[in-house]
Parts: C-alpha cells; sequence; structure tokens
C-alpha cells in the first residue's frame, strides 16, 4: 500500500492518498526515509575506480585520490572523494618507525654542504642520494637510490645484501649511464662512508661533479630522499612479502620505473608525476629555444 501512495504521489496529492489508503502521513514519511535509494551507476563506477587506487597506492589520501581521478578524466570533487572513501573505510597503511643505516665514523673526508643554499631550476643540477635497509623472511638486504631532486625522478638504484660500497657506486654508475653530467652538477649525500669511500668520490670527481654532504645527525638536510625512502617502503616494501633478494630486484625496480616515477602523482609538483613534471620542464626548454634561434 505504501508503494502504491509513493508511485502514484507524482502526479496525486499525498494526503488524499493517505487518506483514500486510510494510512497516517507520518507512516508514509517514515517509509520513505527507510527505503533503499536509487544506485547511481555513476557512483558505483567511481567506487571500483577509488578502490583501484587504494589498491595501487595505499598511502593515498582523499586529496591525492581525487587528483589522480582529475588527470584521468573524472569531474569529481574532494568532498565526494571524501565521503565514498569514508563509507568504504579506505584508510590509509599505518607508517612504521624509520631506522638509520648511516656510519659516519670513518676516516675519510667529509664534504661541506653545498644543497642547503642551492636554487635547483632544472634537471641534472643537484642529485641526491640515500641508502634503506629491506627485511626479508631471514636477512635484511639493502637498497641505494639516487634521484634528481628537481622533478624528483629516480635514476639509478642498486639492491644487494651487503652495505659496502659497491652498492651505492652501482647506483651511481646506473644514474650516470642514464642522464650523464651537465656542468655544475652536485651530488648531496649524508656522511656514509659508503658516499665517503675513495671509490665512490673519486668516481664523482672524474665526472667533475661537486661534492656535498649533510651535517652531522641532520636529516632534513636530505628531506627530499628520506621522504621518498617513506613513499617507497609504504606504497610497495610493506605490501609485498619478497622471497628472495632477485624478488625483490624485480619488484621494487618495477615499482621505481613504472610507478613512482611514471603514475604516482607528487603533492610538491603541483600533483604530476615526476617523469611528467621532467618532460614539461624539457618542452619548455626546447620551446624557448626555438622562438629564441
Amino acid at each position: 500500500m505504501l508503494a502504491s501512495i509513493r508511485d502514484l504521489s507524482s502526479s496525486q496529492p499525498v494526503n488524499g492518498l493517505c487518506q483514500l489508503a486510510h494510512v497516517p502521513r507520518c507512516t508514509y514519511y517514515r517509509h520513505l526515509q527507510q527505503s533503499p535509494k536509487a544506485i547511481d551507476p555513476y557512483e558505483t563506477e567511481l567506487q571500483s575506480r577509488i578502490q583501484s587506487l587504494c589498491i595501487e597506492f595505499p598511502r593515498y589520501g582523499y586529496r591525492m585520490v581525487t587528483k589522480q581521478l582529475q588527470a584521468d578524466g573524472c569531474r569529481v570533487n574532494h568532498k565526494r572523494i571524501l565521503r565514498l572513501m569514508r563509507r568504504d573505510n579506505l584508510l590509509c597503511v599505518r607508517k612504521r618507525h624509520w631506522i638509520s643505516t648511516t656510519q659516519s665514523n670513518h676516516r675519510y673526508l667529509v664534504y661541506p654542504n653545498l644543497a642547503r643554499e642551492h636554487t635547483v631550476d632544472g634537471p641534472n643540477q643537484l642529485w641526491v642520494a640515500d641508502i634503506t635497509y629491506i627485511r626479508l623472511a631471514w636477512e635484511f638486504i639493502y637498497l641505494a637510490v639516487l634521484l634528481d631532486s628537481y622533478s624528483r625522478l629516480a635514476i639509478g638504484w642498486a639492491l644487494d645484501r651487503s652495505l659496502e660500497t659497491s652498492l651505492t657506486l652501482t647506483a651511481l654508475q646506473m644514474a650516470l649511464k642514464r642522464r650523464g653530467v651537465q656542468p655544475g652538477l652536485i651530488h648531496h649525500s649524508d656522511r656514509g662512508v659508503q658516499y665517503a669511500s675513495d671509490d665512490y668520490t673519486a668516481l664523482l670527481r672524474h665526472h667533475n661533479i661537486t661534492i656535498s654532504m649533510s651535517r652531522k645527525g641532520n636529516p632534513y638536510d636530505n628531506a627530499k630522499v628520506e621522504s621518498f625512502m617513506k613513499t617507497l617502503k609504504q606504497n610497495e616494501v610493506y605490501l609485498v612479502e619478497y622471497r628472495s633478494l632477485d624478488d625483490a630486484q624485480t619488484n621494487i625496480a618495477h615499482f621505481l620505473q613504472n610507478v613512482y616515477n611514471q603514475r604516482r602523482l607528487h603533492s610538491s609538483l603541483g600533483y604530476q608525476t615526476p617523469q611528467a613534471f621532467e618532460d614539461r620542464f624539457n618542452a619548455q626548454s626546447n620551446l624557448e629555444a626555438t622562438l629564441s634561434a
């Protein structure tokens, strides 16, 4: 009976329909409030896309999810995304404690911090480097990474069971092969023995790269790469149980090259990916060079 009143209410007064059916109006309106709302097909599709994004990027909050959906062509605002994420209980993965891998008690020369006062306005002006540990089932392995400070693009990396200088050398050699060297390039790292060693600094000097190191016990001097390491742990390492060193190398290389560089938005880059941010700079530089020629 209440459903019939609802169906006829678009053409007949509700008061009259309730009187004919001998149903109090309050009963009818209570029925309306308890009736399930019509399913919005667009919202159902949107929920599915949000869930997929939260699986791919577990540390994304509602603002980052909104930016990613907008970049993918969806017409959405952050309020709607927040409502849908709350409804589905799409919470971020909890953070874990950071552990230092820096060993700065060594006999090698420590270089002054040049990066702190250096203004970066393009790629290949400042590279930043760091090391972190990764726990496997039965052992620890170590990851060395170099980023371009301008775009936060991961340009070199290496994994190994050892914290010897060969780890950082492999990452540096990869960066040199992929990027080359421009005049005035600065390499910045902490004071760890791997970066201060004779072999590592000799390779930097061979390519005329200026060496810079953080102040002792001050992780904020290398904040960009420290932030990157947290992103890597929370979006890849903590979500996967690597079976072996080879398994970790395959998965982490895929994350760095295909997810972090190419897919994951970065809030400090105006919600662009590192690769897109750098490509945009290069396109603008080429256009200015063409116009000035």
